[in-house]
């Protein structure tokens, strides 16, 4: 992944569900791909609502071709849903499906990665996305999965740790934690301990706050616990994008 925009990396992956996005073509070309994605994709990956989530398959679609300098980011999306659907596809038992859909996912995060522009958004999705399934992927494939998380990460970290305590509980809370989480799976233990440390002084008084004591207090439960997706971030959400343009 290279030439991102360290000042455009926010954290796309946000977890509200109240808004659904419009059925392809998309009128609303105003909007950013990730306002028109993210809503649908997070209603299959939290709440496994496979309509919308699929119609979030087919605006990603409809999107790579109506704006082709989004190919990073759009790759990146689809990414994440051909590794949900992979995820799905192993707890079914399917492996050959599994494998399919893996491969499909990894090839999508490369091609986002390679993109050197409309791709501002590519490190928060492709480590969101893994960060969110790594741990329920085979146990073969865990590693290198993680691995990639702390990569992107670590290029959001660079990107936003000088503004950090400027910005909103769940972007800063995404990209500290997310630092957390990736350096313990990847082995770096004493790195992880110094990013709860700051989850303890960045994100007092917010649902962070409670895990990160909890790895703090008893680091043997961080193996089997995540510290990310706590809250939702209001900004960039479909409903009130869609009411102001409406203005």
């Amino acid at each position: 992944m290279k030439a991102f925009q360290s000042g455009a990396l926010v954290f796309v992956l946000a977890t509200g569900l109240a808004a659904q996005s419009p059925e392809p073509p998309l009128a609303e070309t105003r909007l950013t791909v990730h306002t028109l994605l993210r809503e649908d994709v997070f209603a299959g990956f939290l709440s496994n609502d496979m309509n919308r989530f699929a119609r979030a398959e087919r605006n990603a679609a409809a999107l790579l071709e109506q704006r082709p300098g989004e190919q990073g980011n759009l790759r990146a999306w689809q990414g994440g849903m051909a590794l949900y659907r992979a995820v799905r596809a192993h707890e079914a038992g399917q492996p050959a499906e599994f494998q399919r859909l893996y491969q499909q996912a990894r090839d999508f995060f490369t091609e986002a990665g390679k993109a050197t522009s409309g791709n501002e958004g590519v490190p928060a999705i492709v480590g969101g996305s893994l960060a969110v399934f790594a741990d329920r992927l085979p146990q073969e494939q865990r590693a290198a999965a993680w691995a990639v998380v702390y990569d992107s990460y670590k290029m959001l970290w660079n990107g936003q740790a000088p503004a950090l305590d400027k910005m909103p509980v769940h972007l800063r809370g995404e990209v500290v934690s997310g630092m957390a989480m990736a350096a313990q799976r990847t082995g770096r233990q004493e790195e992880a301990a110094q990013y709860v440390d700051k989850m303890l002084t960045l994100m007092q008084g917010t649902p962070y706050e409670a895990t990160a004591k909890q790895w703090k207090s008893d680091p043997a439960s961080a193996s089997a616990s995540a510290l990310t997706c706590k809250t939702c971030h209001e900004p960039g959400r479909l409903s009130p994008s869609v009411a102001r343009l409406s203005k």
